[in-house]
């Protein structure tokens, strides 16, 4: 399957499932090769109709089988039953491929993945530059990883009973500043200070603006 023939522009992996059913079952009419092969019927006849162009497989009556090299990409010259004329046989899996202009597209596609995973890679790379180095500490001969604070992390120390902040040049309660539940430092203004009628309207306010923009 990996193979440019096989590409979707190429034989496609219909012929794959089909070539596979018969090496497995010769001798299949088109109807048995929709079950065998999992494939639909009209795929099944236009797939057919590809492989025996190029000598992949023939037909004898309504039964189709494998040419004697077809697993190796070699087909057979043999006259076409409707029309006399004698098909193209292939010459190898890479001259199918080169004939659907299939050939290269396999490696087209790692080079682009490189290129892509090399990109991501370097992506991650910056990420890790901006993040702070954890300190490794040993405690009873182990390594334990300390991440350093967050920004917005405070000592212990500076939380006042009533949630507010300690400023530790003054030892006062900040004004402005509450230490959330999680323990996180937030910034109370003004506007944080409505009540929930207000914020309601802020809200009804909001969504009217939203509506008349949509």
């Amino acid at each position: 399957m990996g193979h440019d023939a096989f590409a979707h522009h190429g034989l496609g992996s219909a012929a794959l499932m089909l070539i596979s059913a018969l090496h497995q079952r010769p001798d299949q009419t088109a109807v048995d090769l929709v079950g065998t092969a999992s494939v639909s019927r009209a795929t099944t006849y236009r797939t057919l109709k590809r492989l025996a162009d190029h000598g992949l497989v023939h037909h004898t009556g309504e039964t189709w089988a494998l040419a004697p090299r077809a697993l190796e990409g070699f087909g057979i010259s043999l006259p076409d039953g409707d029309t006399g004329r004698a098909a193209e046989p292939a010459r190898g899996w890479d001259t199918v491929a080169e004939q659907h202009g299939t050939r290269g597209i396999a490696a087209q596609r790692k080079a682009l993945h490189a290129v892509e995973r090399a990109a991501y890679r370097e992506a991650l790379d910056r990420l890790v530059g901006h993040r702070s180095k954890a300190v490794v500490i040993v405690r009873d001969g182990l390594q334990v990883l300390v991440p350093t604070p967050r920004p917005d992390e405070i000592s212990p120390t500076w939380h006042a009973p009533d949630g507010r902040v300690l400023d530790p040049a003054t030892g006062h309660a900040a004004a402005d500043w509450r230490v959330a539940t999680d323990g996180r430092l937030i910034l109370i203004t003004p506007s944080d200070q409505r009540s929930y009628d207000e914020l309601a309207a802020a809200h009804a306010e909001a969504l009217s603006e939203w509506e008349s923009v949509a």
